[in-house]
C-alpha cells in the first residue's frame, strides 16, 4: 500500500530513522579531522598548521555547499541533490582513506564537506513527507542529531585512530556513508510535484567567496596574526563581497536565500540564535578539549589523552539527544517562545560550572552533560520555528541559511577560544596560563547571556513594530473604505475626510 509520499507504508516508517542516520553520519564525518590533527601532521610529514586544513577545508566547502543544496532542495530535484551530495561524501571518504598522501587527504575532506548541507535537505524532506506532529518531532530530532553527532565523532574517531591508525578512521567514514547512501536510495520520496526555479549562480559565487574569506580569517587568525595586513585585507574583501551578495539577493527574482524572510521576527530570532549559540557551543567545546589534554605539570589540566578528551564529550551527545524528548513537553507546558531562552539559561549554567569546577574529570563530564541539555533545547526548536514561519517552497533554503549561520558560529567560537588562550600565553611558552581559561569562560557566560536576552527581547520588539505597522495599515484601510463609502453618498464625505485628517 502506498502513502501520500508515494512510498510504501514500510518505507515511510523507515524514512525518519534513515534521515536521522544520514544526518548523524554527516556530523560524525565532518568532525573526523579534529582529534587527529597531530597524528596527520606526523604521518604525512606536514606542520600542525597545514594539518589543520584537514578540518578547515571541510568547513569551507560545507559553508559554500549548504545554501546551494538548500535552494536545490526547494525544487523537484531534492531527492537527486540529496543522493548526489551523499555520493560525494562516500567518494571523499574513500579518497581520504587511501594512503595517497596529504593532497589526497585534503581533496577527500573537501568532498566530505559537501555533506554538511544534507541536514537542511533532510529537514525539508521530513517537513513535506510527514503529518504535523510527526513532522515537528522529526525536525527537532534532525536538528539535534547534527549537534550530537559532533560529540560522537570525537571519541569514535579518536579510538579508531589510536587503535588502528588514521586511515582506519576514514575507512570507517567510508563504510557508514556508503550505508547511509544505500538506505537513502531506498526510502527517499520523490519531489517531482515542486516548481523548478533557476539557481542563483551569481548569488552562490558571491556568498561562497565571502564565506571562504571570513572562515579563512577565523581559522587562520592565529597563524597569520590577528593584526596582520593579510588577515585584514581578506576580512575587508569578504565583508564587501557579503554586502554585494545581500544587495544582489534583495534584487534578483530567484534569490539563493530569501533574505526578506528575516523581517519575520520568528525567523530573525532563530537565525541570530543559531549564529551566537554556535559561538558559545564551540567556545566551550574547544576549552574543554584543550583543558583535558593540558599536562598536569602546568599546575592545571588533567594530562589526559585525545581519546579521553573525546570521551568527555559523550555526555554532551547523550543529553542533547535526550532534549529532543524534553522540548515537546516543555513547549506544551510553557510555549515554544520560552524554549530558546530556557535552553540558553541551561547552557549558561554549564559554563559557570566550568568556570568554578574543572579540577576533576567528573566535573567536566557534568559540564558537558549540562551543555548538551542546554544546546539541545536551543537547537531543537530553531528549525521548527523556521519551518512554521516560511512558505513550504522556502523551507530548504531557510533552514540551510540557519545551518550556515551555525557553521559560522562554530568557526567563530573555535577561533575565539584560540585567540583568548593565545593572549594568555607568555612569550616562549607553548601553553596558556590558567587565567586564559577563566577569561574565556567569562566570555562564554557573556555570550549566553546576550543570546538569552536576545531571544526574549527581539521577538517582543519585532512584534511591537509589526503591531504599530498593522495599526497604521488598519487606519489607512479605514480611511480608504470611508472615502469609498463617501463616494457612494456625497453628503458624508466632509465628515469622513475630517475623520481621516484626525
Amino acid at each position: 500500500m502506498e502513502t501520500r509520499t508515494g512510498l510504501s507504508t514500510r518505507r515511510e516508517r523507515a524514512l525518519v530513522p534513515v534521515l536521522v542516520f544520514l544526518s548523524a553520519v554527516v556530523a560524525v564525518i565532518s568532525s573526523l579531522g579534529a582529534p587527529m590533527i597531530p597524528t596527520i601532521a606526523a604521518v604525512d610529514h606536514v606542520s600542525l598548521a597545514e594539518a589543520q586544513w584537514s578540518l578547515t577545508i571541510t568547513m569551507l566547502v560545507g559553508a559554500v555547499a549548504t545554501p546551494v543544496l538548500g535552494r536545490l532542495g526547494d525544487g523537484p530535484a531534492r531527492r537527486t541533490a540529496t543522493l548526489a551530495a551523499a555520493a560525494m561524501v562516500v567518494v571523499g571518504s574513500v579518497l581520504a582513506a587511501l594512503p595517497l598522501g596529504f593532497d589526497s587527504l585534503i581533496a577527500g575532506r573537501a568532498l566530505q564537506g559537501v555533506g554538511v548541507g544534507l541536514t537542511p535537505l533532510a529537514i525539508a524532506t521530513a517537513r513535506d513527507a510527514l503529518p504535523g506532529p510527526a513532522s515537528r518531532s522529526a525536525v527537532a530530532l534532525l536538528s539535534i542529531t547534527t549537534v550530537a553527532g559532533v560529540g560522537l565523532g570525537y571519541p569514535i574517531t579518536g579510538l579508531i585512530a589510536q587503535s588502528f591508525g588514521i586511515y582506519a578512521a576514514f575507512w570507517f567514514g567510508a563504510v557508514i556513508s556508503a550505508l547511509a547512501l544505500a538506505l537513502a536510495v531506498l526510502v527517499l520520496p520523490p519531489t517531482t510535484d515542486r516548481e523548478r526555479r533557476p539557481l542563483d549562480a551569481l548569488g552562490a559565487v558571491l556568498i561562497g567567496l565571502a564565506l571562504v574569506g571570513l572562515l579563512l580569517v577565523l581559522s587562520e587568525g592565529e597563524s597569520w596574526g590577528w593584526a596582520s595586513a593579510r588577515l585584514w585585507t581578506v576580512a575587508g574583501a569578504s565583508v564587501l563581497l557579503l554586502v554585494g551578495w545581500v544587495w544582489h539577493e534583495l534584487r534578483t527574482a530567484h534569490p539563493l536565500v530569501e533574505l526578506r524572510s528575516l523581517t519575520n521576527p520568528v525567523v530573525l530570532t532563530a537565525d541570530v540564535a543559531a549564529l551566537v549559540a554556535g559561538v558559545g557551543m564551540y567556545l566551550l567545546f574547544s576549552l574543554v578539549i584543550r583543558y583535558v589534554q593540558t599536562p598536569a605539570s602546568t599546575g592545571y589540566g588533567l594530562g589526559a589523552s585525545v581519546v579521553v578528551a573525546g570521551l568527555v564529550l559523550l555526555p554532551f551527545s547523550a543529553l542533547s539527544l535526550l532534549s529532543s524528548k524534553v522540548v515537546p513537553t516543555l513547549a506544551r507546558r510553557t510555549s515554544s517562545a520560552l524554549v530558546l531562552p530556557l535552553g540558553c539559561a541551561v547552557s549558561l549554567v554549564s559554563v559557570l560550572v566550568f568556570l568554578f569546577a574543572r579540577d576533576h574529570l567528573w566535573e567536566l563530564l557534568v559540564v558537558m552533560g549540562i551543555a548538551g541539555l542546554g544546546v539541545g533545547c536551543t537547537f531543537a526548536v530553531m528549525p521548527g520555528l523556521i519551518v512554521n514561519a516560511v512558505p513550504a517552497d522556502e523551507v530548504g533554503s531557510a533552514v540551510s541559511f540557519n545551518q550556515l549561520l551555525r557553521t559560522v558560529g562554530y568557526s567563530t567560537g573555535s577561533a575565539l577560544c584560540g585567540a583568548v588562550l593565545q593572549a594568555h600565553t607568555a612569550p616562549g611558552q607553548l601553553l596558556p596560563a590558567d587565567s586564559g581559561y577563566r577569561d574565556a569562560a567569562l566570555i562564554g557566560c557573556a555570550v549566553w547571556v546576550v543570546i538569552g536576552l536576545t531571544t526574549i527581547v527581539l521577538p517582543r520588539l519585532s512584534a511591537a513594530t509589526a503591531a504599530r505597522k498593522g495599526a497604521r495599515v488598519d487606519e489607512e484601510l479605514m480611511v480608504e473604505e470611508s472615502i469609498a463609502d463617501g463616494v457612494a453618498g456625497e453628503g458624508e464625505v466632509p465628515v469622513l475626510r475630517a475623520g481621516a485628517e484626525r
